[in-house]
């Protein structure tokens, strides 16, 4: 529950001014029917971010504990960094034609502009972290709905009551907590074989009575 309750907040907030929550506006403007774009959201985060999460959980199955904590951690420090550069929606992004019906074209242009995004890599990392696949991809995909839903049915108008500025530094303070506690907040990481120095004990069949007399 723990992923499941960071992941979603997590993602809510990095989704706060994100180029896919742009994306959503314009949608929202274009084609001015929210249900198919909600759908074609919610279609494509989860199918972006089970993909995302399975990457996560397979890095924990190749990398050593303690690469995995410096990596978990450096790049939860980074992310903060990222959090504070203001995101713009590329024309490739915004140019968005019903060429497959609203839900589909929603869809397909939620999942590119997806790609690499913040909320994609904090998937990753996330999954990695928690290795829950199911509860972070949950989490995150609720996220990601609780930001770009209102924006959907409501527009500009949610965006602007939201102080994006403070939400960023919030967002990137999180992510800077989170990599302090990766890398500094929990035990070394135990190794996978025996313990060092710990002495072999060596069963030898007792010697004959008879021996021990002489």
């Amino acid at each position: 529950m723990e992923a499941f309750l960071i992941s979603t907040g997590i993602v809510a907030l990095a989704e706060m001014g994100d180029k896919t929550q742009l994306l959503s506006l314009v949608l929202a403007a274009r084609f001015r029917k929210p249900w198919p774009i909600v759908w074609g959201i919610l279609v494509a985060t989860l199918a972006n971010h089970a993909l995302a999460g399975g990457l996560g959980t397979w890095v924990t199955s190749v990398v050593g504990p303690t690469v995995l904590r410096w990596g978990l951690g450096l790049s939860f420090l980074a992310m903060a960094a990222w959090m504070l550069v203001p995101d713009q929606l590329d024309d490739d992004d915004a140019d968005v034609t019903p060429k497959f019906g609203v839900f589909g074209t929603t869809a397909i242009a939620f999942f590119l502009a997806e790609m690499g995004d913040k909320t994609q890599i904090a998937t990753v990392m996330l999954a990695a972290e928690y290795q829950s696949w199911l509860w972070v991809v949950a989490g995150t995909t609720l996220g990601m709905m609780l930001a770009n839903v209102p924006v959907v049915w409501f527009g500009e108008r949610i965006t602007r009551l939201v102080p994006l500025t403070w939400v960023h530094r919030l967002s990137a303070a999180v992510f800077v907590v989170l990599g302090l506690l990766v890398l500094f907040g929990s035990e070394a990481p135990q190794t996978h074989g025996k313990p060092q120095g710990a002495a072999t004990e060596v069963v030898t069949p007792s010697e004959p009575a008879s021996a021990a007399s002489n």
